[in-house]
């Protein structure tokens, strides 16, 4: 049995969904349940969609038209006949995106964000598995927040791991012996029937939870790069692949920003040693990278890249040294507002954390800490992770530009960066 996840840029339009039809022919008979991501960029047209609502600055009309207009002209490029069920089923789920626009947002935005964002995945797994029917590929829809149980921390909720294994196993495993299995990454229900997400990217770790309560052969994640590499191919020229990963290794990577793997992917698999795949959909016959418990060593530099930081050095408003009844209410402001720090520094009268920024919850965390403590920060900054560092490598990626903030371990460089003003 395997659990193959296919992201968002593996179903952005109908040749790639045609694709994933390609590959599962190729895979037969062998039992596998298919975790879909939102199509292409929807998901980040949603979440303008959700900001644009909730503040209550625009007509969302017409953000909502351009994401019905991108996946209906998808469907019309799959299904001939225009009166196939696939239509009414899309046009159902987007009229609930409908109805929570007709009224003013009266919920918190995080919980409005799940109620919006997961929309995206429901729709492009109903594009999906109705299309695999059509071409002949039995399968079930399944809505993953009948087996996803989890608390009500929106946009980043954590499983009921007993309660979701129990609800997985009950069903699943009978209809995976006559047909194959379409679900939704990224989403999860709470104990009250509302909708909930996993956190950014986290269609990897719904594969990674069904695989583990399945016991699952192994998980495959089907990406547009050839592997897990040491670098982004969009940012550096000269990448190298690796044919195999520890869980360990994997699990640094992921942890500091490495885009290929979502952070809590790994755990659920290493604890069951079940393998994980990362190959190219694209080039489905290529080795890609194995993920699994190996003691191989690695010598290669493995460079991260965040764009988009900010860093933020926090004082107290009487000059005096940052204590550890300081830190607890530093660290509280950030769980508060579901802020995950990239990197920080402590000094005898500063606390500095760099994190990705995002203008809601960072004027929520600012307002928070205003309370208590000064405020200087900056914004538009980059942060650079390397494993396995070398002091050549740090020079050249730091390069004409500002070190703002330096963290060096035995195994691990982390600087935040800002570009020079050219004179």
């Amino acid at each position: 049995m395997k659990v193959y996840k296919f992201g968002g840029a593996s179903i952005k339009d109908a040749k790639a969904i045609k694709n994933v039809a390609k590959i599962l022919v190729a895979d037969e008979p062998n039992q596998i349940l298919i975790v879909v991501s939102a199509m292409g960029k929807t998901t980040n047209a949603l979440e303008k969609l959700a900001q644009h609502y909730f503040e209550q600055k625009n007509d969302c009309s017409p953000l909502l038209e351009a994401i019905k207009t991108y996946h209906y002209t998808i469907i019309e490029a799959l299904f001939e006949d225009k009166n196939h069920a696939v239509y009414n089923e899309v046009n159902n789920f987007f009229v609930e995106i409908e109805w929570v626009l007709e009224d003013e947002p009266q919920d918190e935005f995080n919980f409005i964000y799940d109620q919006l964002v997961a929309m995206g995945e429901l729709i492009a797994s109903c594009i999906v598995s109705n299309y695999l029917n059509l071409s002949g590929i039995l399968n079930q829809w399944a809505d993953a927040r009948a087996y996803l149980q989890t608390n009500n921390n929106y946009r980043s909720a954590n499983i009921n791991w007993p309660v979701t294994e129990a609800l997985i196993v009950k069903t699943l495993p009978t209809i995976l012996k006559n047909k194959l299995v379409v679900t939704q990454g990224f989403i999860g229900n709470t104990s009250e029937n509302f909708t909930t997400t996993l956190g950014r990217e986290g269609s990897d770790y719904t594969a990674a939870i069904f695989g583990n309560c399945l016991n699952a052969d192994s998980v495959t994640i089907w990406k547009d790069v050839p592997g897990v590499l040491n670098a982004d191919p969009k940012l550096f020229k000269r990448t190298v692949k690796f044919e195999t990963l520890s869980y360990g290794e994997a699990i640094e990577m992921a942890y500091y920003g490495a885009t290929v793997i979502h952070p809590k992917t790994l755990k659920p698999l290493q604890n069951k040693n079940i393998p994980l795949f990362v190959k190219p959909f694209m080039a489905s016959h290529e080795s890609g990278t194995k993920i699994c418990e190996t003691q191989k060593a690695i010598k290669t530099p493995i460079i991260i890249v965040k764009n988009n930081q900010v860093l933020i050095s926090i004082s107290t408003k009487n000059v005096s040294f940052i204590n550890h009844n300081h830190l607890k209410n530093i660290f509280v402001a950030f769980a508060d507002v579901n802020l995950q720090i990239n990197t920080m520094q402590v000094s005898a009268l500063t606390f500095s954390a760099c994190f990705d920024f995002e203008e809601h919850q960072f004027n929520t965390l600012s307002k928070i800490l205003n309370n208590e403590f000064n405020l200087r920060y900056n914004t538009n900054l980059q942060l650079i992770t390397v494993r396995h560092y070398t002091p050549a490598v740090l020079k050249k990626l730091s390069q004409n530009k500002e070190i703002i903030l330096e963290q060096l371990s035995r195994s691990t460089a982390q600087l935040v960066l800002k570009y020079k003003i050219k004179e």
